[in-house]
């Protein structure tokens, strides 16, 4: 019996969820909901009742909305909810969703799809590996050129008034709740946010330092305003990790002379292909197929899931208020 979905959203991530479900044999879109565009499609609707009548619902639309399309599918819809992330926007929503029921929190899926990726897997087999090392520091940078493109000022993203810190909640998200999944609790943090292209009134680049209990130090570079860079580098003790130019390649070991008894680089003892782009499309699908199993078992997606999303986004709403 196929799984009957109704998304909220028609663009850009909405469409590209979409391009996924499309291709899956167990699955049938029922409805895509926008309150107020038009397309032309059959399965469009501008009545949100006609959205109810799913197995499970996809929130898709821009952040800012995303709290008040959960609150209204919890109390109008019994199936299940998968949201973008953010889950919200504001402290007041965060203490909201939080105060829910366990049987609601059970039925809500926060897409922070790169946990489900190669990338969680690559951190987690050489965190504090032996050929690495205990792990020192990480630096992530993630960029593109977006709000050069001439559709970007128009868009939410740039809209300062609805959210000021639009790409700390669209892309540095991402990043945070991956390395808080691998090395737990933030102990201080620093976040530096720039209007960069001149273009719209949101924040456009943002830079963030990270220091966790356990000592390690990370670094989350994010911006529209810059060209298309995908790198990450992970130094320990004994070695350190690249991902770039579609490599991730392994130095190893720290004890590495030159014929003057002198460290010198260490040689790469491991290297394999990795396509950033493709990993975050195979993460969005291993996602989604998380997400269908739960409803096609009718299994409850854990809780320990859903607070660690909470968390995820609770420490980006407090860098929001953070003085930068």
């Amino acid at each position: 019996m196929k799984i009957k979905l109704g998304i909220i959203g028609y663009r850009n991530q909405a469409a590209k969820l979409l391009s996924i479900l499309e291709n899956k044999p167990d699955v049938t879109i029922n409805t895509i909901f926008h309150p107020d565009k038009k397309i032309d499609d059959s399965r469009f609707s501008n009545n949100f009742s006609d959205i109810l009548d799913s197995d499970a619902v996809i929130i898709a639309s821009p952040n800012h909305t995303h709290f008040n399309y959960i609150e209204q599918l919890l109390k109008e819809f019994s199936g299940y909810i998968f949201s973008e992330k953010p889950p919200v926007t504001s402290g007041e929503e965060l203490a909201k969703l939080n105060s829910k029921s366990s049987n609601d929190k059970a039925r809500i899926f926060f897409n922070f799809n790169l946990r489900f990726g190669e990338l969680n897997k690559i951190l987690e087999k050489n965190i504090n590996s032996e050929s690495m090392g205990k792990t020192m520091n990480l630096q992530i940078i993630h960029t593109h050129g977006f709000a050069f493109k001439e559709k970007y000022p128009s868009s939410w993203r740039a809209d300062g008034q609805k959210n000021l810190h639009n790409i700390l909640d669209a892309i540095s998200i991402h990043y945070v709740d991956l390395l808080n999944l691998h090395f737990g609790q933030i102990k201080d943090s620093h976040y530096f946010p720039q209007l960069v292209s001149g273009k719209g009134t949101s924040f456009d680049s943002g830079y963030i330092l990270l220091k966790y209990s356990n000592g390690v130090i990370a670094s989350i570079t994010n911006s529209y305003a810059a060209p298309s860079i995908n790198e990450i580098l992970m130094i320990g003790t004994n070695g350190f990790l690249t991902i770039r130019n579609n490599e991730t390649t392994l130095f190893s070991p720290r004890d590495t002379f030159n014929s003057q008894g002198n460290f010198t680089s260490p040689p790469v003892l491991k290297q394999n292909t990795f396509n950033f782009e493709e990993e975050i499309n195979n993460s969005q699908i291993k996602a989604l197929e998380y997400f269908l199993t739960c409803v096609s078992e009718k299994r409850k997606i854990p809780i320990d899931q859903f607070q660690a999303s909470i968390e995820t986004n609770r420490f980006l709403i407090e860098l929001k208020t953070s003085k930068f």
